[in-house]
């Protein structure tokens, strides 16, 4: 299978990002059979201290930290993946669209891609999500039409580059239509950009989210999201004291949903200069 071969001879890094990625998938998918409790209940005493059976303690309710942690990943992750996959879907579709028709469609499709970018997104997505509340689908699709002009912009220069070469001018000499021309000699020839963008979207989403939830505008409560967890334990920084091991983990609570972000975000970039590098046969 080509896919091992190009497995086999991975660097280390892509090797490692792969791992973690698989890692966190599979925490995602089967977060009902390995969390201890469910997201919401308390099952313990405020702030108990990292002990069996709470081996990460509990937070201000009560809830057990490390099943949190492990909702968290199936609702933060799962959540970033479908507003990723829908930005692309909406972005990619109007730029691929826009550089191959042209003319007037094209001015307005980038006319209007520049006022929803020349206001800041986090802006832009506060003032929606006040007014519309704070749902699941709202957060979804604000994020997604945000984020998709991004994708909009990069769709429509890469397809404005491949429009201009011979083999475009001798299909359309052909006859083909226009989603023949999109489908068969555009978007195989802009898939490399595509990719890349797409792992580091995902990136921009799933941190997106999180800044939301740790402002209080993303997952509402009582649903996990490590957002929001590093919101909810921060001040216990302040009540840290690291001469003993029982209050010292006070002052850790906040970097382990902080760590998981990070730990994500780092992993995903590893595997997309990996797959970067396979589509566009570059050699190190």
């Amino acid at each position: 299978m080509p896919w091992l071969t190009h497995l086999r001879s991975a660097p280390p890094s892509a090797l490692i990002g792969l791992a973690l990625v698989l890692a966190y998938a599979l925490v995602a998918l089967f977060a009902p059979w390995l969390a201890p409790y469910p997201e919401a209940d308390a099952a313990g005493a405020q702030y108990a201290p990292w002990a069996a059976p709470h081996y990460l303690g509990t937070d201000m309710l009560g809830r057990d930290v490390l099943s949190r942690m492990i909702w968290g990943a199936r609702n933060t992750v799962g959540i970033a993946l479908v507003t990723t996959v829908l930005a692309f879907l909406l972005g990619t579709t109007a730029g691929l669209m826009a550089a191959t028709v042209g003319g007037l469609a094209d001015t307005l499709a980038s006319r209007l891609a520049d006022v929803l970018m020349a206001v800041p997104s986090l802006i832009f997505a506060l003032l929606i999500l006040t007014i519309t509340g704070t749902s699941v689908v709202a957060l979804v699709l604000v994020i997604a039409v945000l984020d998709s002009t991004r994708v909009f912009r990069l769709s429509r220069a890469v397809a404005q580059g491949i429009l201009t070469m011979d083999y475009i001018e001798v299909a359309r000499m052909r006859g083909e239509g226009l989603f023949w021309l999109i489908r068969r000699e555009v978007l195989p020839n802009a898939a490399a950009p595509l990719i890349a963008e797409f792992g580091l979207r995902f990136c921009f989403v799933f941190l997106f989210i999180s800044a939301l939830s740790f402002l209080g505008l993303g997952l509402q409560p009582p649903t996990a999201d490590w957002g929001s967890m590093v919101r909810e334990s921060a001040k216990l920084i302040a009540f840290a004291n690291f001469s003993t091991w029982q209050t010292a983990t006070f002052g850790l609570a906040p970097l382990l949903p902080a760590g998981a972000i990070a730990l994500l975000t780092v992993a995903v970039n590893l595997v997309v200069d990996w797959v970067l590098r396979l589509s566009s046969g570059l050699k190190e």
